[in-house]
């Protein structure tokens, strides 16, 4: 191992020291009794993220929409959705922040818009220059264009009566692809990412942002892929080209922080991005880590699913950590609105729940990078349980259940109901857990979709009348993380690649040295690392009492995390 760089030599940034915390607005809290989270309850609200500790709100859509994919469908990219409440109130909810020294980036959705927007409803008629603003393609009503697939399921196009053509879209119906090729569509998104800048916001989480480039002609796509048309439309031939131009002509300007989300993007892929001059991003979401429970044929294999190693786990993240973090910058997260909650998915929500979920966010919070903590993950929420496709609501899930039927893979949703209940996004989606009152404290209403019935027990009232709570553990980590450069700007080291139950890793800055020891498993293991000189270790953070002094031949308990100054 190389001498790690003292800190005068690292390349500091206020975005690379920072928490952030991810806000769903619709399921956060809801302040006037509709059952609908709005933006006043996000600002009744700041008082709690600053006690947490976070720098950051990632703010999810609060634009106008007609919420077919809960306001990732935009109708109107400078409005706020009524349900959500006034541009005054989300200048309020700004100025709360700003005012407790925390910043607010909001999401970016430029990848498609609504079809009520006004561009798609000009284009449609062929309106003057909006008439080439989305993919529009002849055909016959019977024949979509090519063969690409939604990732909602089913075709990637609809025909639209009006202007008697196929019109392309890569997610739902109702979200037709912005034609970026379109100097025009450029311009019209870059004067309202500037807008935007111009009222204060500190930066952008850009939704889908590598597929805002397809290649000429939209050829087929290789039709035994897992999803079909998915490598020509992601990381298009003018990607890096769009991207500068949107950097050079708009962020350039300010002082911000962007992460681009990029599903289905190798670490290569990820890391050309990052190189200086191709995209002016300063980080991606990149899932390869949390492909490592899909089954042989993605997420949506029908058997093989919600299997893992911890060994691939670490070999997944060791390499983000060499080739992106230490060279470039990474984005850590395990949750977010598009995923299941962490706990259920690398925990364990039952017999160890408050150790595992500290065990998480021991590992989230003491990697290098930025960590994003989705909201009620600092209280370890969990799974529900769907018996019916009609409690669902989320798009993609009801779309990819229904292609499996169509397509005579399944004969009805019981065949897949453990699987939606793995990986649904609708898990992410249940309301806040505030109190043990009625509705778990989100609403005085009859809330927009069910409360997890296990709010009694898990809410942020407990959460902070209990000195031990996970909440008080996710607060502890964050305070250690803005005390300790080691842990923003250290080198990290895996220890026992092959061990099948214990992730331990160091984090190196200067003279500075932390260990963490994780017993990712329900069961106690023995901590042997002789090169590590651990007898003057000094804890500084666990998740059980008394956890062992000198972790060396140490045996740690199911689920125990440690923290060491070494």
């Amino acid at each position: 191992m190389s001498q790690p760089a003292p800190l005068e030599q690292v390349d500091k940034s206020w975005w690379k020291e920072a928490v952030v915390y991810q806000i769903y607005p619709r399921s956060f809290n809801d302040s006037n009794g509709d059952g609908v989270g709005d933006i006043p309850g996000i600002t009744e609200k700041v008082d709690y993220l600053d006690e947490l500790g976070v720098d950051v709100v990632w703010l999810c859509p609060v634009y106008d929409s007609p919420n077919a994919d809960n306001g990732y469908d935009i109708r109107d990219y400078r409005a706020i959705m009524d349900e959500f409440g006034t541009m005054a109130d989300w200048e309020e909810l700004l100025d709360a922040l700003h005012a407790r020294d925390m910043r607010l980036i909001m999401d970016l959705v430029v990848n498609h818009t609504s079809k009520e927007h006004e561009w798609f409803q000009r284009s449609r008629q062929r309106d003057g220059k909006y008439e080439d603003y989305y993919y529009w393609r002849d055909g016959s009503p019977d024949e979509p264009p090519n063969n690409w697939e939604s990732i909602f399921g089913g075709p990637a196009w609809s025909y639209d009566d009006d202007r008697e053509q196929w019109y392309l879209h890569l997610f739902d119906e109702n979200q037709p692809d912005l034609n970026w090729r379109n100097p025009d569509v450029r311009k019209d998104v870059k004067e309202m990412i500037t807008w935007w800048l111009e009222k204060g916001i500190d930066g952008f989480r850009m939704d889908a942002i590598n597929f805002i480039s397809k290649p000429e002609g939209l050829p087929d796509g290789d039709p035994d892929a897992q999803l079909v048309g998915h490598e020509h439309y992601a990381h298009g031939p003018h990607i890096h080209e769009y991207l500068q131009e949107v950097y050079d002509d708009t962020l350039a300007n300010y002082d911000t922080m962007t992460v681009g989300e990029m599903g289905g993007t190798s670490i290569e892929q990820t890391a050309e991005y990052l190189i200086e001059g191709n995209s002016g991003l300063d980080m991606i979401f990149q899932f390869n880590h949390l492909a490592v429970d899909d089954g042989p044929n993605g997420p949506w294999s029908l058997d093989g699913w919600g299997e893992w190693n911890l060994t691939d786990l670490k070999e997944i993240v060791t390499r983000a950590q060499d080739e992106l973090a230490a060279e470039f910058w990474e984005s850590l997260f395990l949750g977010n609105h598009d995923l299941p909650r962490i706990v259920s998915r690398f925990g364990d929500d039952e017999v160890y729940h408050e150790e595992s979920a500290k065990l998480i966010a021991t590992f989230l919070l003491t990697l290098r990078g930025t960590p994003y903590i989705y909201q009620g993950e600092e209280l370890g929420m969990t799974n529900v349980e769907f018996d019916t496709l009609d409690e669902l609501d989320d798009v993609m899930t009801i779309g990819k259940v229904k292609e499996l039927i169509e397509a005579g893979e399944i004969d009805s949703f019981e065949e897949v109901r453990d699987l939606v209940n793995y990986l649904s996004r609708d898990h992410a989606r249940t309301p806040m857990q505030w109190s043990n009152d009625f509705h778990a404290g989100f609403t005085e209403g009859e809330p927009w979709f069910d409360v997890n019935e296990n709010y009694r027990d898990i809410n942020v009232e407990a959460a902070l009348a209990d000195e031990n709570s996970i909440w008080r553990h996710y607060q502890s980590l964050i305070t250690l993380r803005h005390e300790m450069d080691t842990l923003v700007y250290g080198e990290y080291e895996l220890l026992l690649p092959d061990h099948e139950q214990l992730y331990a890793y160091t984090r190196t800055l200067g003279d500075e040295e932390v260990l963490v020891v994780l017993n990712w498993s329900d069961a106690p293991t023995t901590f042997d690392a002789a090169d590590i000189e651990t007898s003057e270790a000094e804890i500084l953070l666990s998740n059980y009492e008394e956890s062992p002094q000198n972790p060396h031949q140490q045996e740690f308990r199911p689920y125990e995390a440690v923290l060491y100054r070494l």
